[in-house]
């Protein structure tokens, strides 16, 4: 039997993660293999730097806000894009994610898109769109030890989360729609000692 994946889930840090590089991160789990590691994107870090002024000729495709977003503390220097097709076919330049996603994800029709790709190809036929700066990543087993370490928890995924348009309220927002005991943990305040 085939191991459960992580592709196409949420990690959502606990408030006990302190490392300043994930401290209430959402991050997108992109591919994840168990012997070769995972790749994910935080989804809820936008950069005040818009699209078109690193990517001059796709930021008339990004999704709003239209910005870059820092997806992690890995590679900051290149940029991994998500995008779903506006249509029924799948487009040069774009890739689905790779497996099954997470059980309890709607993520259909998520995939990475191909920034070598001419935007003039590509950018009509995206329905939303969205690049990170960076991302982040976790060695073969890695990523299993952190989630036993209360560092992780797992959910399902929706494209809305990867695409939000307010990324700054995601943490609390994925965590409220969990209900029970997640949903607690969604009033978690930022600072406890100021309680």
């Amino acid at each position: 039997m085939d191991e459960p994946t992580l592709t196409g889930s949420l990690l959502v840090a606990t408030p006990l993660l302190e490392d300043p590089n994930f401290r209430r991160a959402v991050v997108f789990v992109v591919d994840d293999d168990p012997a070769e590691g995972t790749l994910g994107v935080i989804v809820n870090r936008p950069l005040g730097l818009a699209v078109g002024e690193v990517l001059e000729n796709w930021s008339g495709v990004a999704t709003e806000p239209a910005v870059m977003f820092s997806g992690g503390p890995v590679g900051t220097g290149a940029g991994l894009a998500l995008g779903m097709p506006g249509g029924d076919h799948a487009p040069l330049g774009w890739r689905p994610l790779e497996g099954a996603p997470h059980e309890g994800s709607q993520v259909e029709g998520l995939g990475v898109v191909d920034l070598d790709t001419p935007p003039e190809i590509l950018g009509g036929a995206l329905g939303r769109f969205r690049v990170f700066a960076g991302y982040a990543g976790w060695g073969a087993g890695q990523l299993a030890d952190e989630i036993d370490e209360d560092a992780w928890y797992v959910v399902p995924a929706v494209v809305d989360d990867v695409f939000s348009a307010e990324p700054e309220s995601l943490w609390p927002r994925v965590l409220r729609r969990q209900g029970g005991d997640l949903a607690l943990v969604s009033t978690y305040p930022d600072d406890p000692t100021l309680n």
